[in-house]
């Protein structure tokens, strides 16, 4: 939102670098029980909060699993698959709840000595307003009638209006951060595997997540062990995916 011309140009990694990094990333079954070094899972967490989301919310939460008597209690939630064995699980939370709060962080938090005007303006007036569903989502239908009239004449951003709207508004920035996570770990040398795979009744109650939060994943990190990738690399061709106009 606000530039910072002075502030020196950031070194970027190659395009082969990248694409190394990435290639290098496969989703692994089997872990030694080497721990994660906590100086390691912090400076990968700040790594993934460096994701892009929207409005600058954050809407996500992050539960850093390591003490062995509640991992092994994750395991049979983790439907008991062998990667739910690894020295450490994050849990990936969207949170749509939390947007109130985190307008109100942007201001309070804002990197400069003065909060701009505008700024100001879009983060207790024109956020609270657009991300607020009302008591049962009626404000959000109200919205969405409002939304039909005014978009007659001109183009207009239509979402999120609803509270299925901010679950998935809360998901799509989340699991961009949980990339850079994974990217993060394997830069490291720490391999990963994003879990699907799991009973979310039976994970509410051993990690006492909140009732609005989503688990979007948890995720398996350790060293690679022995067998751990379980097929090779399969991906469509882009033909079949992409349109080129």
């Amino acid at each position: 939102m606000t530039s910072f011309p002075n502030e020196p140009t950031p070194a970027m990694a190659s395009p082969a670098e990248l694409r190394a990094l990435i290639e290098s990333r496969r989703a692994v079954r089997r872990f030694t029980p080497e721990p994660v070094p906590d100086a390691v899972i912090r400076d990968c967490l700040e790594l993934a909060v460096l994701a892009p989301n929207s409005c600058n919310l954050q809407p996500w939460s992050f539960q850093v699993i390591r003490d062995p008597a509640l991992l092994a209690q994750l395991h049979p939630v983790c439907m008991s698959q062998n990667a739910a064995r690894a020295p450490l699980i994050i849990a990936v939370l969207a949170r749509p709840d939390t947007w109130r709060q985190a307008c109100r962080n942007v201001i309070e938090q804002w990197p400069e000595a003065e909060v701009p005007a505008r700024i100001r303006r879009f983060y207790s007036k024109t956020a609270p307003f657009q991300y607020n569903q009302g008591p049962l989502g009626l404000l959000g239908l109200f919205k969405r009638q409002l939304v039909r009239l005014m978009a007659l004449r001109k183009p207009l951003m239509r979402k999120p209006n609803s509270k299925a709207d901010m679950r998935l508004w809360a998901v799509k920035s989340t699991a961009l951060a949980a990339q850079n996570l994974m990217l993060a770990f394997q830069s490291h040398g720490y391999a990963t595997c994003p879990m699907e795979g799991f009973d979310e009744v039976r994970l509410r109650r051993v990690l006492d997540i909140p009732r609005q939060a989503i688990p979007i994943m948890l995720l398996a990190v350790g060293r690679q062990g022995e067998k751990s990738v379980y097929n090779p690399r399969l991906r469509f061709p882009l033909e079949q995916q992409v349109i080129w106009r």
